[in-house]
């Protein structure tokens, strides 16, 4: 570890606890509908959309319809993506005349965009047409970024409102989402990243020849190749790169995704996309004490996410600057002419300080874009993105989506409180209940019966799941754990020495993928109904406070415990294990 690198990481967290305020201030306008200075130029055109779609923006929803209305949009579009996917050969913008996506594949990737996943099973430069890009998967971005900020406002205004029995108009939030938000800032973003030199074109492909002609042996020993052309792949990047990032989507428009240097080719460009991953979630945190009456408790939870990000960030950064202990008799030291540490799938013009700073960012995020390939971190390197997915996807989190996860751990942590000190718990003066605390712990639940689940049926099934492996014994473990894990959270980042394009990895990913979307979004939304129906009772000397430093301190640990007590098992058979056979000179 280095001063340089820890002065990096403290300006960017510097710099998302400053614009979290103005952030989340701007969002809370939008959610309330209030006046904002981009009103005269989108306020006609939302009003066009409502003409258009029949939608009653006034009239507002139970939670029950704004959950079927979620679910109808999201399979809608879901199924437009399948289609586009299919049937690519036949549309426009296919200079490469790429052939229809297989299938299990199209599946996979309509589910992973939908839910705002983005595991991508395929090499999207030799498998994704332009126009699939941008109408498929680039609009899901924002879709996908819309619906999870919707939930979230919904969340808030359950939490917010009394006595009532309405969250809001899910189309409202969705365009409003849309319009206000993740649109106008893309593309102020999306224009920083081509001055950085981020493509943005629809040229075919260029062939070049290669300075020094490259000779392949093949499979079998015998037969060579003599390779004297490269091909390049371009394209519509930039666009596509800025909502991947503000959406916390994660889906690379090349494979290497944010290691590619046409998608992230500066230290500079490379900040800014972290920070943009960061952006909406940390603004949602001022938006919830705002309209919620109660600005400190925003702060608070944001605290709790501060202080999680940051001991995720110190053990990663710490694991990948350490030498690796089976290389005897090398200068593994931090030097002027040399980084050392673990730099095996590292960009250099990253470094380990903005790699691992990077990986701790989209795991916590569960954003899944990567400038680093997690399966070469180290065994303790692996194990903290892995385990920031674990936790819930609950620090800082997805847009939107990591905000009502973290609430429904402050449904628990205050549920706990108040056993503590025997008294009914109560939530910003409503009392909570056996029917919210069952909601929240059957949300809790669904997370790892998923992938546990998924991930015992892979390891016991050697034709499926283990047939996939390049890396076998506990890190190859840690592989199939952090593939059900990603999808599961919608994350969508991997350990790349898993062969995930399978009919069985397809498919279970994708169903993994779907459920851990959709089955946790029904319990959170009945939470929110329910405390939107809550009478407000007055606080007491027995009140347990949610502004407090005590609070984020037992937001905290319940975040950790329950992480711990659900997955450290597993956790103790993969990157745990293999770190301590890789200090007794094992490798996998």
């Amino acid at each position: 570890m280095s001063l340089n690198g820890w002065l990096q990481i403290a300006l960017f967290i510097a710099l998302i606890l400053l614009l979290a305020k103005p952030m989340g201030s701007y969002m809370t306008r939008v959610f309330e509908r209030r006046r904002t200075w981009l009103d005269p130029a989108l306020v006609p055109c939302e009003r066009l959309l409502y003409k258009l779609t029949g939608i009653n923006s006034d009239e507002e929803m139970r939670w029950t319809q704004y959950a079927v209305a979620m679910l109808i949009f999201s399979a809608a579009t879901l199924l437009l993506t399948y289609a586009i996917e299919r049937l690519q050969q036949f549309l426009p913008l296919n200079p490469q005349h790429l052939a229809a996506v297989a299938p299990d594949l199209a599946f996979n990737t309509a589910v992973s965009f939908t839910t705002n996943t983005n595991w991508q099973a395929y090499t999207p430069e030799t498998t994704m047409s332009y126009l699939t890009q941008m109408l498929g998967l680039a609009t899901h971005n924002f879709w996908s970024a819309a619906v999870g900020l919707a939930l979230a406002v919904a969340f808030i205004r359950g939490i917010a409102r009394r006595e009532m029995k309405t969250l809001g108009n899910f189309w409202v939030d969705l365009t409003r989402g849309t319009l206000w938000v993740l649109l106008p800032i893309s593309i102020v973003f999306a224009v920083v990243l081509t001055s950085q030199g981020v493509i943005q074109n629809f040229h075919p492909y260029t062939t070049v020849k290669l300075v020094q002609p490259q000779t392949i042996t093949a499979a079998d020993g015998k037969s060579t190749t003599t390779v004297t052309t490269q091909t390049i792949a371009q394209g519509p990047v930039a666009s596509q790169e800025a909502i991947k990032m503000l959406g916390t989507n994660g889906g690379g428009f090349f494979n290497a995704n944010s290691a590619h240097p046409f998608e992230n080719p500066t230290a500079l460009s490379n900040f800014l996309q972290m920070l943009a991953i960061f952006l909406i979630p940390a603004g949602l945190t001022v938006t919830l004490g705002t309209m919620v009456g109660s600005p400190k408790h925003g702060w608070a939870v944001l605290a709790a996410m501060t202080i999680l990000w940051f001991c995720g960030t110190f053990v990663c950064y710490w694991a990948e600057a350490k030498p690796n202990p089976l290389m005897h008799n090398v200068d593994q030291r931090a030097t002027l002419n040399q980084s050392g540490g673990n730099m095996e799938g590292k960009e250099v013009r990253f470094g380990i300080a903005n790699s691992a700073l990077f990986a701790t960012v989209t795991t916590d995020a569960s954003c899944g874009a990567v400038n680093a390939m997690h399966d070469s971190f180290t065994p303790l390197g692996g194990l903290i993105p892995l385990t920031n997915i674990m936790l819930g996807e609950i620090v800082f989190g997805g847009v939107g989506a990591g905000l009502y996860g973290m609430l429904v751990f402050v449904v628990i942590s205050v549920f706990i409180a108040g056993l503590m000190v025997g008294r009914t718990p109560e939530y910003l003066g409503k009392k909570i209940e056996a029917y919210d605390v069952q909601m929240a712990m059957l949300y809790l639940l669904i997370f790892p019966l998923i992938i546990l689940g998924f991930a015992a049926v892979a390891v016991l099934m050697p034709n499926l799941g283990l047939s996939a492996l390049t890396n076998h014994g506990p890190h190859g473990l840690s592989e199939i754990l952090y593939a059900y894990a990603s999808a599961t959270g919608n994350n969508g980042s991997a350990f790349a020495g898993l062969s995930a394009n399978t009919h069985w990895y397809n498919y279970s990913l994708g169903f993994a993928m779907f459920f851990g979307r959709f089955m946790m979004i029904i319990p959170m939304l009945a939470i929110a109904g329910n405390l939107a129906g809550k009478k407000i009772v007055p606080e007491t000397a027995g009140t347990f406070p949610v502004t407090t430093p005590l609070f984020t301190v037992l937001l905290t640990s319940v975040i950790v415990i329950v992480g711990a007590l659900t997955f450290f098992p597993a956790l103790s058979l993969g990157p745990i294990l293999e770190h301590l056979l890789l200090h007794a000179g094992h490798t996998f």
